[in-house]
């Protein structure tokens, strides 16, 4: 195989595993009742969190315009270190929110 062909194999390898590898880092969906949810105040819509147990919370924080969020602003859902394994509402929120720069 010449070094071309390599190279160009070895790259389309290389694009679908990364590809396949962030398809497999969004899950299922986070449910609000799971223990680490509860413990981070996660809840799937913003607008549903308790202001007086939440003073600090924003309605404009959503997961999609959060730091830890994996997906783009405006996805649906996508996944986040914070719930390995689980996908969380873009129009979520949790008390780890840190803003995306």
């Amino acid at each position: 195989m010449t070094n071309r062909r390599r190279f160009l194999v070895t790259s389309l390898v290389g694009t679908v595993a990364l590809g396949v590898s962030k398809a497999q880092a969004a899950g299922p969906m986070l449910s609000e009742t799971e223990p680490q949810a509860q413990a981070l105040g996660y809840v799937a819509d913003t607008r549903r969190v308790d202001q007086k147990k939440y003073p600090k919370h924003v309605i404009s924080q959503r997961c999609d315009n959060c730091a830890l969020y994996q997906g783009k602003a405006g996805d649906s859902a996508a996944a986040c270190p914070l719930f390995a394994g689980k996908s969380v509402a873009g129009a979520g929120w949790c008390t780890a929110y840190a803003k995306r720069a």
